[in-house]
């Protein structure tokens, strides 16, 4: 043991919910609450220690014109990382980005392959565009090549009707959830608007985002099924800004926009309410910067969510939901250490003291 090098951190370990400790220890990389016999090369680190933070809706790899190179996919995980954001789901890339798994001081990624999404239906250069009669065979495919999810668009503007419509008829989505779960990989969907979510739940969907449409109607259904919702606030923020640029084109989806936006929290506070299960994520890597996730979680407190709740859901209860690991015995040493404790002002988690991954500090 007296060979390793071993991290320290003393203060308050926020282990889990109702969980705190005063110190842990890791050694090799990994995580213990058992004092190492004979160590003697010994790293501390004191104050408020929280598991790496988890953004669940991100795209490493993209920008608004769609995939990058490896530059700048690195640089959008260093800003995350840099946030304390260490355990990511990225929710749909067109982009390689496998060799960051091999960079142990870049987060870890859980992805969801590529966008899958109706012909002209999506944003230029992101998706697979397909028909139904393809759905299956191209969730199959993305499944395979994910890490445990795929990403439907379940709603877009139609051009026709000028506004938010469902992209996919029911008996293609039940058939494309059904093979995804036979592959033993998850689904979700983007949708805004009110019309595909019934449909998306009834056939299994495991969750939603930014489900902004929600309605007394579909709330309870998603709390029967347990389907969760990641609402990412931050980008429904730009809603009223994208309503302005569409308003001479598409008055009614610019309406629709506008109201969705105007009722955004009183939307997730019943959702939440309800007991449908709620993720920090913040749609990174579109038209917004990475790095917000602190931003998300005061939106999620903004929103009505209690500020523990609020945190769990970027912490230890995102990372349960990923089946991965927090700060237990044995886990991998990824933390974030602060200042000052997140539990009684979730402002705190914008300010991070020292970032851990993998036993070493990297931030």
């Amino acid at each position: 043991m007296s060979d390793h090098k071993v991290l320290r951190v003393k203060g308050r370990v926020l282990a889990g919910l109702d969980d705190v400790r005063d110190e842990l220890w890791a050694v090799d990389g990994r995580i213990t609450y058992e004092q190492p016999i004979g160590a003697r090369d010994v790293t501390t680190v004191e104050g408020w220690a929280l598991p790496g933070l988890v953004d669940a809706h991100c795209h490493v790899g993209l920008d608004r014109h769609g995939p990058v190179d490896d530059a700048t996919s690195e640089q959008q995980a260093l800003t995350d990382r840099e946030a304390g954001t260490l355990l990511l789901r990225d929710a749909g890339s067109p982009s390689d980005t496998r060799w960051i798994d091999d960079r142990p001081d870049l987060p870890k990624i859980i992805r969801a392959g590529r966008h899958i999404a109706r012909t002209r239906r999506y944003i230029r250069n992101y998706a697979h565009e397909i028909e139904p009669g393809d759905l299956v065979a191209y969730v199959a495919q993305e499944a395979r090549r994910g890490d445990g999810w795929v990403k439907l668009v379940g709603d877009w503007i139609d051009r026709e009707t000028g506004d938010l419509s469902a992209c996919w008829p029911r008996g293609e989505v039940e058939a494309a959830i059904a093979e995804a779960h036979r592959l033993g990989a998850r689904v979700t969907a983007h949708c805004f608007a009110e019309d595909s979510l019934r449909d998306l739940v009834e056939a299994g969907i495991d969750c939603v985002e930014h489900a902004t449409g929600l309605t007394e109607d579909t709330i309870p259904l998603f709390a029967e099924r347990g389907v969760a919702i990641v609402p990412t606030l931050v980008n429904i923020a730009t809603f009223p800004h994208l309503a302005d640029g569409g308003e001479a084109k598409f008055p009614r989806w610019s309406a629709h926009m506008r109201d969705l936006y105007e009722r955004r929290y009183d939307t997730v506070r019943a959702a939440y309410d309800a007991g449908v299960p709620v993720f920090v994520g913040t749609d990174a890597g579109g038209s917004l910067a990475h790095g917000l996730v602190a931003a998300e979680v005061a939106e999620l407190v903004k929103a009505g969510i209690p500020a523990l709740d609020a945190l769990s859901a970027t912490a230890w209860g995102a990372r349960a939901w990923l089946g991965r690991p927090g700060l237990e015995e044995g886990a991998p040493a990824d933390l974030v250490v602060y200042d000052e404790d997140p539990r009684a002002d979730v402002r705190v988690l914008a300010a991070p003291r020292r970032i851990v991954l993998d036993g070493r500090i990297v931030g």
